[in-house]
């Protein structure tokens, strides 16, 4: 018999305000991140990962994988571009939608999916991005939480997506690693806490993240 995974999916800024420093560092934090998952049993034996990249286009940089297999090539930025992130959720949908196994009379399907979203600024797709909410709303995400990294991030339109908005107020490397710190250990409750009925309680963010009230 098949065990049940914890889909985690990872949705990723990489329009062109995002070069340099911050990129660097969102990879840093994603390494740290896996390394961190894989010394978790709990995680190790049910989490699989997919992570969506998003600019002028919306791309699947890593489709869903388990922890183990799961290897990282540096995620580079175009020199200037948009943040399609309607894009990235109408991406998400059709991924969700192939990959994650729903329960049967006969057999449990997968966990009920974590979503992390990662943005510096605002859906250029504005429309898309609003048309795509309902839809993610209806395949029943165990959370989703939303990183509005740095000031240019528009936290009112981030919360139409979900309640769950935090804010990083600066975009070096101290608050991309706490970020990515926290979503691993966010994983990892997850992974843990399978089983028991109603949302995924998710720790408390480290002091680099602020939780938007």
């Amino acid at each position: 018999m098949s065990k049940r995974r914890l889909p985690v999916y990872i949705l990723l800024d990489t329009s062109g305000s995002m070069k340099g420093e911050p990129i660097f560092a969102v990879n840093t934090g994603l390494r740290a991140m896996l390394s961190a998952l894989r010394q978790d049993p709990y995680a190790l034996e049910s989490v699989w990962l997919s992570l969506i990249t998003f600019d002028v286009e919306a791309r699947e940089y890593l489709p869903l994988t388990p922890l183990e297999k799961v290897t990282l090539e540096e995620i580079e930025v175009p020199k200037s571009g948009a943040t399609f992130l309607g894009a990235a959720l109408k991406l998400l949908l059709a991924h969700v939608d192939r990959d994650v196994k729903k329960s049967s009379a006969n057999t449990k399907g997968d966990w009920r999916p974590l979503l992390f979203v990662m943005t510096d600024g605002s859906p250029s797709d504005l429309q898309a991005y609003r048309d795509a909410i309902p839809q993610i709303k209806k395949r029943n995400f165990a959370a989703i939480t939303v990183c509005a990294a740095g000031p240019k991030a528009k936290v009112e339109i981030l919360e139409e997506l979900t309640d769950r908005v935090v804010a990083m107020d600066t975009m070096d490397a101290a608050a991309f690693a706490g970020f990515f710190k926290w979503v691993s250990a966010s994983v990892a409750v997850g992974s843990s806490s399978m089983g028991v009925s109603g949302e995924i309680a998710l720790p408390p963010p480290p002091a680099e993240v602020r939780v938007v009230i």
